[in-house]
């Protein structure tokens, strides 16, 4: 009898081992793959970064991590899609300004950009550049000022839709040169783009990541930085400074985020692989090519990406404000 105890007794504790190991096991994550959701259309700048860092993800987290692009409504839809899923970590958004300044233009937002997502990190910064058809009458920048001025109404200005980074650019164009432009919106930057190539539009004012590539194949023509400077990517491009026009900088980054309540260890295994991509030299490189730099590790962080959201929602979604520009 005193023999069959401890017997019992081993059986009982390796059985409670062998729970407990199954349970470690089931909680794993990754165990399964994660999607990726950038709320704009394939093609555009913000589907080529996205696809960057959802490759790096995958070869640091050992899963899958597949990119979803539900475009519409500003890149709402997609968030929202986020903001309903489990937070679980197997569904997360990699989105830029719009998640600042679809606060300021829609009533009806079915979600809270601070308090229905957990920030992971910043992972790019990149400035824009304004670009037209190459038919454009205009050979240089102050000719393009000019012709903006003279003819107004008559440019159409193409766009990824109300409260996008092209929009937003163009709304500061627009105020820098001090006319009012033909706005064509799109759902996404790579529809817009597509028509600027073919003709059907003729000026975009967008992210470097989707233009300098067509600008250096010779199917668009680049006329000026949004900025206070020249473009490492384009160096023969002047800002639109150097045409007596100020008031027009524009920066546009992309962040990480999942749902609110997503464990904290996930949340962190999320930012250390993101942090260990921005460092990656074949990410660095990659984005380089498309005129964007990663950000730095320190940048990386929920801490940091949280301020960054905050003063996009004062600054930009004040200008949206000022503007009269709403949604719904």
């Amino acid at each position: 009898m005193h023999r069959a105890i401890p017997r019992c007794a081993r059986a009982l504790l390796a059985l409670g081992l062998a729970c407990a190991a199954a349970g470690a096991s089931a909680q794993a994550w990754p165990a399964r793959p994660i999607t990726l959701v950038m709320p704009y259309s394939p093609g555009g700048p913000g589907d080529a970064i996205t696809r960057v860092f959802a490759a790096a993800l995958q070869k640091t987290l050992g899963q899958q991590v597949v990119v979803d692009n539900p475009a519409g409504a500003s890149g709402t839809i997609g968030t929202a899609k986020v903001a309903r899923s489990a937070p679980d970590g197997y569904t997360l958004l990699m989105i830029h300004v719009s998640h600042a300044t679809n606060l300021a233009m829609y009533r009806d937002l079915p979600y809270h950009p601070v308090n229905d997502f957990e920030p992971i990190g910043s992972a790019t910064s990149g400035p824009m550049v304004v670009v037209a058809r190459n038919g454009f009458p205009a050979k240089d920048l102050e000719e393009f000022v000019a012709y903006l001025r003279a003819n107004g109404p008559k440019v159409s200005l193409a766009h990824a839709g109300i409260g996008s980074a092209s929009h937003l650019c163009g709304l500061m164009l627009m105020n820098a040169v001090g006319v009012k432009l033909n706005e064509i919106p799109y759902k996404g930057t790579g529809p817009a783009l597509n028509d600027v190539m073919g003709g059907q539009v003729d000026v975009l004012c967008d992210q470097t990541s989707g233009t300098v590539p067509s600008v250096k194949g010779g199917r668009i023509k680049a006329y000026a930085a949004a900025g206070k400077a020249r473009l490492g990517s384009l160096p023969e491009v002047p800002a639109l400074s150097e045409a007596g026009v100020q008031g027009f900088d524009i920066n546009i980054s992309f962040g990480l985020y999942a749902p609110r309540g997503t464990p904290k260890p996930v949340l962190e295994q999320l930012t250390a692989a993101l942090q260990k991509a921005v460092v990656d030299p074949e990410v660095r490189a990659r984005l380089e090519g498309m005129g964007v730099a990663a950000v730095s590790p320190e940048q990386a962080t929920p801490a940091a990406l949280r301020v960054h959201l905050m003063n996009e929602i004062d600054t930009l979604g004040g200008l949206l404000v000022k503007a009269g520009v709403k949604a719904n």
